[in-house]
């Protein structure tokens, strides 16, 4: 049998919250808006308390493809349809560090006009559909009881420079001897790794799982047109600056387009697919990520001061701004819940710009 006949069907009992999770949850949001604050006072400004520095904000167009299987024809993706897609490419640490340090990338996905109902009621009047992607398969800290002692050892070195650049480079190659000093272990972390890379070049992916309708998958967005795959794994310019990662995004699409595709990998098994440990791979050889969708960026001018100002103060991106057909699953994106909108009050609140979700890609300024 295939991976799509055998696809596990999403029903209420696929989540299994941890002993303590509330209170652990708890900790971690309290931990994190303590280091928010204190990045804020560093810079007089309220940044994101992960993923603060951005490299670029593009507009472009997602197109579903047609002729579908039904297990993939679910949520965004039940029709050939064109969404409207704005895109904000960043570095996981939630402070401005030189990119001439390793760190996790991220690409945060907002489609316009989705149809159906929106997950929560402060949202019925939304039509939109954030995906929140990383250049790894898996999250090193999979569990809310991982994420808390993670977020504590950071939260201690904070304000170490030193500690704090190791500790983000550690988390860029897997993360293995940092975790592993705070008892988190797992042989998976020591295989990983994250060269400091072409940001254009890489596969960004969920790490944790979503609902994906009737089903249960994971999904990822890999370079597809041959301008963008020519970048996968091709090192930093000789004499890289501190916005390296900024520089090649903007000189790229002055003059050039991309193709992206977005894929899904559909969970096959409970047992070896788990979705409350985003830790855990999913073997591709049982489940591979399978075509549903592409991604097209025209030439553009990715960082203008409008953009920049616009995504850093205003936009918001959140894994639970989301369609119910596509929510999020397992411990970690519980944690998130609380996490994104605690760090969101606080970045709008200290910066006086409004909460708002856009509703028209011309709201994103040229």
């Amino acid at each position: 049998m295939t991976a799509i006949e055998q696809a596990v069907r999403y029903h209420d009992g696929v989540e299994q919250k941890q002993e303590n999770e509330d209170a652990m949850i708890d900790q971690i949001v309290a931990s994190m808006g303590r280091v928010n604050r204190s990045v804020c006072d560093k810079h007089r400004h309220g940044m994101r308390d992960a993923h603060a520095k951005s490299h670029g904000i593009l507009k472009g167009t997602l197109q579903v493809y047609g002729d579908l299987p039904e297990q993939l024809r679910q949520g965004v993706f039940a029709h050939p349809a064109s969404y409207p897609a704005v895109m904000r490419l960043s570095t996981a640490p939630g402070d401005i560090h030189s990119d001439k340090i390793p760190a996790p990338r991220g690409i945060a996905i907002k489609l316009l006009d989705v149809p159906g109902p929106q997950l929560g009621a402060d949202r019925q009047q939304a039509r939109t559909q954030d995906f929140l992607l990383v250049n790894h398969p898996v999250i090193a800290f999979g569990h809310a009881a991982a994420y808390l002692k993670t977020q504590q050892l950071l939260e201690k070195h904070a304000d170490d420079p030193d500690l704090a650049r190791q500790a983000t480079a550690a988390l860029a190659h897997g993360g293995s001897k940092l975790l592993h000093a705070v008892g988190i272990a797992n042989p998976i972390l020591d295989t990983l790794g994250a060269p400091n890379s072409h940001i254009l070049g890489v596969t960004f992916y969920s790490m944790a799982a979503l609902r994906y309708g009737d089903y249960i998958a994971k999904i990822c967005l890999a370079p597809l047109s041959d301008e963008v795959r020519a970048l996968t794994g091709a090192a930093l310019r000789s004499g890289a600056g501190d916005s390296e990662l900024r520089d090649l995004v903007v000189d790229f699409f002055r003059t050039h387009g991309a193709e992206y595709e977005l894929r899904v990998q559909l969970c096959t098994s409970l047992e070896r697919m788990p979705v409350e440990d985003a830790s855990i791979p999913w073997p591709e050889d049982e489940s591979p990520y399978l075509p549903v969708a592409k991604l097209t960026i025209p030439p553009q001018e990715a960082y203008s001061p409008a953009r920049r100002v616009f995504a850093d103060d205003v936009l918001s991106f959140n894994p639970w701004h989301c369609i119910k057909a596509h929510r999020p699953l397992g411990s970690i994106m519980r944690a998130r819940i609380r996490a994104y909108e605690a760090s969101s009050a606080f970045r709008h609140t200290m910066n006086q710009q409004p909460r708002i979700e856009i509703t028209h890609i011309d709201d994103v300024p040229n």
